[in-house]
C-alpha cells in the first residue's frame, strides 16, 4: 500500500459493505491497520447485520441501518478498551458484514442407500434428496463457531456440514418412523416438518436458522421399482380370464380386416369358434327374471342337442341350435360342412340335419375364390 492510499485510508469515514454475490455470508471490511474515525459512518443494509472484534473477542453487533460511531453506541468495545472518559481519536476493530438473507434451493441427499426393514417388502435400501433453506440468526455466534478469523465465507464452506447434518438426522428418522415403502409417498409434508423440528435446535448452535426443508423424494432400487411396475401392470389387467376374451376379440376384428390369407382366416375362424363357445355357456346360464312376480317357465325342446363341428382339421364345440343357426347366417357353416352330435355314428355334412334344412335352403353359399 502507497504512502497516499495510507493516508486516504485513514481519513475514510464511511463503512459499508455492498454484496455483489450470491454465496457470501461474511466479509470483513478492509481497513489499513483496522483503524477506524471516531465518528465514522457505519451503514448497515437490509439483510445485513455488522459484527465488531477487538482483539479476537465480539464487542458490538449493528442491525440494518445508519449509525455513527461514537462511546454511546460502541457500549461493549468501550468497555472492552477502558475508555471511561470517552475518546476522539481513530480507534482499532475488525467489522465482519453479515448476509442475514435467506439462502434457497440448498441440495441435500443421501450419498449411500439408507437400509430399512420393510414389513411388506423385507429389507430394502432407500435413497432420498429434498431442498432446504437457511439463515444465519444469530451473527455473533456463527462468527464465533464457523466463520473464525476468515475475511471471507462463503455457504459452499459450510454446506458440506449441514448436509451431512440433515442425511444423518434423516436417516434416523426414517428407521424409527417404520412408515412402509408404499405409504412414504403420502407422508412427505409431515417428514419434512418433523425432520426441520429434528434438526433447527443443532442448526441454532451455529448461530443458524431452517426456514423450510422439504424430502422431495424417496426412491427404491431401480430392480425393485421394475417388479413393482410388473405387479401394478397385473393389476391394472385384473381378471386374466376377462383379460384373454378382449384380446380375442381384437384377434378377430384384426383378422376381419386381413381377409386374403389362409393363416389369418384359420385363426379368425378358430378364435369365433372358441368366443362363441363362451358366448353359448353364458347364455346357457340361468339368468335372475328381471320382475320379482315368478314367470312360467318357456316350452323347451325334448333335449337340447349340442353340436360338434370340424372345419379345416380342426374340431370345435360343442355349440347349442342358436349359435349353429347363427354361424349359417353369417356363411361360417355350408352344407358341406362337416357335423356332428350326440347318437351320431360318424361325422355328416350340415345338410344332413334336417333340423337346420330350411335355414341352409335360404342361406346363400360363400362366395367362390
Amino acid at each position: 500500500m502507497t504512502l497516499w492510499e495510507k493516508a486516504k485510508a485513514e481519513f475514510i469515514d464511511i463503512i459499508e459493505w455492498t454484496d455483489d454475490s450470491s454465496d457470501t455470508m461474511v466479509w470483513r471490511f478492509p481497513r489499513y491497520e483496522n483503524e477506524i474515525k471516531y465518528g465514522a459512518q457505519l451503514i448497515v443494509r437490509q439483510s445485513q447485520a455488522a459484527v465488531f472484534v477487538n482483539t479476537g473477542e465480539i464487542a458490538d453487533v449493528f442491525t440494518s441501518g445508519q449509525h455513527q460511531l461514537t462511546t454511546k453506541n460502541l457500549p461493549l468495545l468501550t468497555t472492552l478498551m477502558g475508555w471511561k472518559y470517552g475518546f476522539h481519536s481513530p480507534f482499532k476493530a475488525e467489522v465482519y458484514f453479515v448476509n442475514t438473507r435467506n439462502f434457497t434451493n440448498l441440495k441435500w441427499g443421501t450419498k449411500n442407500p439408507v437400509i430399512l426393514r420393510d414389513p411388506e417388502f423385507g429389507p430394502v435400501r432407500l435413497r432420498s434428496f429434498g431442498t432446504y433453506v437457511v439463515r444465519v440468526s444469530d451473527p455473533a455466534k456463527f462468527i464465533k463457531e464457523i466463520v473464525g478469523t476468515g475475511g471471507h465465507f462463503t455457504l459452499n464452506d459450510v454446506s458440506d456440514q449441514l448436509k451431512n447434518l440433515i442425511v444423518t438426522r434423516f436417516s434416523d428418522m426414517l428407521g424409527e418412523s417404520k412408515i412402509p415403502v408404499l405409504d412414504l409417498a403420502a407422508s412427505y409434508n409431515e417428514l419434512s416438518l418433523y425432520l426441520t423440528e429434528k434438526i433447527a435446535p443443532e442448526f441454532l448452535e451455529y448461530g443458524l436458522e431452517v426456514t423450510k426443508l422439504l424430502v422431495e423424494n424417496i426412491s427404491l432400487p431401480l430392480e425393485v421399482e421394475e417388479a413393482l411396475d410388473k405387479k401394478s401392470s397385473m393389476g391394472v389387467i385384473g381378471n386374466l380370464e376377462n383379460y384373454l376374451k378382449f384380446q380375442s376379440a381384437n384377434a378377430m376384428e384384426a383378422a376381419a380386416k386381413n381377409p386374403g390369407g389362409d393363416a389369418s382366416a384359420g385363426v379368425g375362424m378358430g378364435i369365433g369358434f372358441a368366443m362363441a363357445n363362451q358366448l353359448g355357456k353364458m347364455m346357457s346360464k340361468p339368468q335372475e327374471p328381471a320382475q320379482s312376480a315368478p314367470q312360467p317357465p318357456l316350452p323347451q325342446e325334448e333335449k337340447d342337442s349340442k353340436y360338434y363341428v370340424g372345419k379345416n382339421g380342426k374340431q370345435a364345440g360343442p355349440f347349442d341350435k342358436n349359435t349353429i343357426m347363427n354361424y349359417m347366417k353369417k356363411g361360417a357353416i355350408t352344407k358341406e360342412t362337416l357335423m356332428w352330435k350326440e347318437g351320431m355314428d360318424g361325422w355328416k355334412t350340415a345338410g344332413f340335419f334336417s333340423e337346420f334344412e330350411t335355414l341352409l335352403k335360404t342361406t346363400p353359399p360363400p362366395l367362390p375364390k
